[in-house]
This record gives structure tokens, sequence and C-alpha cells, in this order.
């Protein structure tokens, strides 16, 4: 009965609809502030869901890294990314965000300043500025962790946890900041043309970039190639886990891509964010289906890893440009995405690069792909300009990544020591297993077991006929 309470409170609100409708359309003073006020309501209200979405994403993340690495160091997966979503938020808020948008002006980076909501105007009834200034805020640090995300994955099972979250934090106060001021805000690429819609350049790259210099750093895992270069299956602990996580983030990715039109006040917005919708999932189904079906003519079998990388390989390849292809056009850059995503993660087994999750060529060699991939559907892209992009961000993130990593390599140290990667990070790092299986007393290696105590069958109480 419940339903009949509803009905009190829409219908009356349905009927108020053509009535706001008709005021909308009405040419005065007052009709405009009303517009502005209800544009302002919209891309708020976009800048907030797409947020949550983009947030849940670290849930997606976790999931899918938890699930590729071994069992003996699920816990610290999870504790580096629930820490580095923090580090990243607090980063953003203490300079990152200034530093990125603050007085760029056709420049290199902002101003190194905490950031504070300057929403005086719409407390006084201004709202030509069209959204709440803490919303676009929230939005563009979800961003940011991102990019921590996909490092976290490349260097799982053998990085210290200390010395990766001081790298997260350079990362997300000061790397990612400075390279995204020279596009989105408005910094010197901005002003060549440079166009890269969501980020497959500006997040993802600058993640892969990072994460690459690390696992150079780092090195491989113990075990993860033999004496003779080849590489060595090390299985993860859940493929489930990996495939929610997965399914998470294509899920996170409509505000990802959807949430950068940064307005839904209008029909065009609209028309915009639903064709972005659209693209993006057939991306992530023409990656897909592009892996499925190299797969099996390659190898002769499917492969779940792959497949699930092929997902990711095609939203990355669209986000440089989501609202402007067809669907079809969509599902082909997707899964063209998601063959380059297997030629890459054989490159680097043959240069013996050990990359957990595959995030390498998911984030970095997808991203690229996908801000090239802008020339051939959206006819204001210069082909020269994309690559000026590409090279220039990538050549800062290097330098700083070699600086960052090397300093911390040097001084603290930032890999486990092989006895405790070998015990796995869960024991060693943090004191405490991801999974407790109660199956009895875990039994040293030449430590005789307990006898087994005979089984004492009950009686049977004749008098009252049960046990």
């Amino acid at each position: 009965m419940i339903y009949r309470h509803w009905l009190f409170v829409v219908l009356p609100a349905l009927a108020f609809v053509p009535q706001l409708a008709y005021a909308l359309t009405e040419d005065t003073p007052s009709t405009h502030m009303m517009a502005e006020e209800v544009t302002f309501l919209f891309n708020t209200l976009l800048f907030l869901f797409c947020s949550v979405l983009v947030m849940f994403m670290a849930a997606g993340f976790t999931l899918l890294e938890a699930g590729m690495v071994r069992s003996k160091s699920v816990a610290v997966i999870l504790t580096k990314n629930i820490s580095l979503y923090s580090v990243a938020g607090l980063m953003f808020y203490l300079v990152g965000y200034n530093l990125m948008y603050q007085d760029v002006d056709g420049g290199f980076f902002g101003t190194f300043a905490p950031w504070a909501p300057h929403d005086e105007a719409i407390a006084k009834g201004d709202y030509s500025l069209g959204y709440a200034t803490t919303s676009d805020w929230f939005f563009q640090m979800v961003f940011v962790a991102t990019a921590a995300s996909i490092v976290s994955g490349t260097l799982a099972e053998r990085i210290k946890i200390w010395p990766f979250l001081i790298f997260t934090i350079l990362l997300t106060g000061i790397i990612y900041p400075i390279t995204g001021s020279w596009h989105w805000g408005s910094g010197w690429l901005s002003e060549k043309g440079f166009l890269d819609f969501a980020g497959s350049t500006m997040v993802h790259a600058v993640g892969g970039w990072a994460a690459l210099v690390g696992a150079l750093f780092l090195g491989a895992r113990r075990g993860r190639f033999n004496k003779e270069g080849e590489a060595t299956p090390l299985p993860g602990s859940s493929l489930p886990q990996a495939t929610l996580g997965t399914f998470i983030l294509w899920l996170g990715w409509f505000g990802f891509n959807g949430g950068s039109q940064l307005a839904f006040g209008s029909t065009a917005d609209a028309i915009a964010v639903s064709n972005i919708f659209a693209n993006t999932n057939a991306a992530a189904a023409g990656g897909v289906i592009g892996v499925l079906v190299l797969s099996q003519l390659i190898y002769g079998r499917l492969d779940l890893p792959l497949v699930l990388n092929g997902a990711l390989a095609g939203l990355v390849s669209i986000t440089a440009e989501p609202a402007t292809p067809s669907i079809g056009e969509a599902a082909i850059i997707g899964a063209a995405g998601g063959g380059l995503m297997m030629a890459a993660t054989k490159f680097l087994d043959y240069l013996r690069i050990d990359d957990v999750v595959g995030a390498i060529p998911v984030h970095l060699v997808c991203g690229i792909w996908g801000t090239l991939a802008v020339v051939f559907t959206n006819p204001e892209a210069d082909i020269i300009t994309q690559i000026i992009g590409i090279i220039s961000i990538g050549v800062f993130v290097i330098v700083a990544s070699v600086a960052a990593w090397a300093l911390l390599k040097y001084t603290i140290g930032i890999r486990l020591h092989w006895t405790h990667e070998l015990q796995g990070g869960d024991l060693s790092e943090i004191g405490m297993r991801a999974y407790n299986f109660d199956f009895g007393k875990m039994i040293a290696p030449g430590e005789v077991p307990p006898p087994i105590a005979p089984i004492r069958r009950p009686r049977l109480n004749k008098k009252r006929g049960n046990f």
C-alpha cells in the first residue's frame, strides 16, 4: 500500500512540470534568473552524481588488484587502496587543485595554495558560474585518485607500503596537477589546441608512465621470470573478485567520461552526455570482443585476465574523445585498444618487466592510442598537436618519477626484503592475513602433527528414544 502514499507526492509534482516549463519560456528578468538557477542545479547534480561513480571506481581497482595478486598479498593491497584514495583527497585539497587550475593563464602550473570554495556570488543569487564550486573540486579530486591506483596495481606484491604512499603524495600533489594544468587548467597545451576530453593521457597515461618507471626501479617479483627469461604465471587469488572489480570500473567509467561534459543544463548537454554513455559502453564491449577473438586465434583458448583487461583497454581508448564517434566507431576504437593491450603485454614479458595487473598496457599504451584516435572522429583535432601533448607529458612524468623513485630507493628503500616477499606483504607489512581459513592448526615444516583423538559416538537413550 506504500505506493498509494507516493501518489500524493508524485502527482502534484507532475502537475507542476508544465507550469515550470511555461514559466521558463517567458522572456522576463525573473525568468532568466530562474533558468540560471535550474541550470546551476542540474550542473551541480551532474558533478556530484558522476563524482560518486568515479569514487566507486576506487572499489573496482581494489577488487581487481586483490583478485590478481596472490592470497598472501591481498590485505596489504586493500590497505594501500584505501590509503592512496585518502592521500589523494587531502593532497588535492592542500595544493593540487590550485596548482592545476588557479591562475595558469597559458603557463605551466598554477599557484601553491590550499583550495577554498568561492560561492559568494551564488549566495547573493548570482548563478552565472553554473555550478557549486565544491562539486567541481570533488569531481576533479576523484580523478587524481585514479592515477594513483594505476601505479598501485603495477607494483603490487613487492613494494613497501610507506614508500609507495610517499610517491602517491608527490604524484597526486605535484606531478598530476602540473600536467593537468597544461590542458585542463588552460595552460600551454590547451592554447595549442591539444584535445583530451576525459583523460586518456591526462589521467591514464600519467599513471601509466609513473607505474612503468616504478616497475623498472623495483624489478620483477621473485619467480616471475625463469633463468632463461621466460615469463612464469603467478595466478591471482580470486578471478571472481577481479571480474567484479572490472564491472565496477566499467560502471564508474560512465561518471568518468559523462561528467567530463561539465554541464547538464541544456538539451545539447543532455544529448552529449547520452552519446558519451553509449560510446563508453560500446568501446568497452569492443575491447572485450576484440580480445576474445584474438585470444582464440592466437592461443587457441580464452584468457580471462586478458578479457578483463580488454574491457579496460576499450574504456581507456575512448576516454580522450567519447562524444563525437558513432557507436560503431567507438566499438572499433575499443577493439583496437584491446589488440594493442595484448601486444604490449607480450612485449613487457619479453622485456622482463613485471606488471601484476597489466596496468601499463591498459592505461599507458591505450591512453596513447586513445589520444591519437581523436583525430579520426573529431575534425578539430590535429595529429601533430596530439603527439606534442603525448610526448611532453610523458617526458615530464618520466623525469619527475625517476627523481622520486630514485630518491626513495636510495634512502629508505622501496622493495620488500626477499624473505618478506616470500612470506607475503600481508604478514610482513601489516601483520595480518586477508583470508583466515580455520581448517585446523597450521603445521610448520618438520613438525610432528598431534595424534587425532578418537571419535566418540553418542549412546542411544532407549528410554527417551533419542540421543
